[in-house]
């Protein structure tokens, strides 16, 4: 479990840092110009579904480490997608967009909701 709670630590620090750099740092590497952001799959017309697969990871692996505190995680998690979104109207070469703060948000609920139903099932299971 120190394993997965040490997994959320790093994946949640690198997510921040990723979101409040000026520009993209993963075009910087493989496109050599921070302007380019690369594409996983395509985004879908309500939401960015790279927002949404960096959130589901991050959450996931916070409502793993903090099985015991979901609620408190969750309303971090929350706060956050909406946070780091927000601060892009501020941060040079970067901008709001609501496509990438639905795709946070999601992310986040996905999340929660794979984690309870996991968990529901577990219980199940015990009895």
């Amino acid at each position: 479990m120190k394993i997965i709670k040490s997994l959320f630590y790093f994946s949640n620090f690198t997510l921040i840092l990723f979101y409040l750099y000026p520009g993209n740092i993963f075009g910087c590497f493989l496109y050599n110009d921070c302007q380019i952001q690369p594409q996983l799959t395509r985004d879908l017309s309500i939401f960015s579904s790279n927002h949404l697969y960096s959130f589901i990871i991050v959450s996931l692996l916070g409502f793993i480490s903090f099985k015991n505190r979901i609620k408190k995680i969750f309303l971090y998690l929350f706060l956050m997608a909406i946070f780091l979104e927000i601060m892009h109207i501020i941060i040079p070469d970067r901008s709001f967009e609501v496509q990438d703060l639905l795709g946070n948000i999601l992310g986040v609920v996905i999340s929660l909701t794979i984690i309870k139903l996991f968990y529901k099932k577990n219980e199940l299971i015990r009895r």
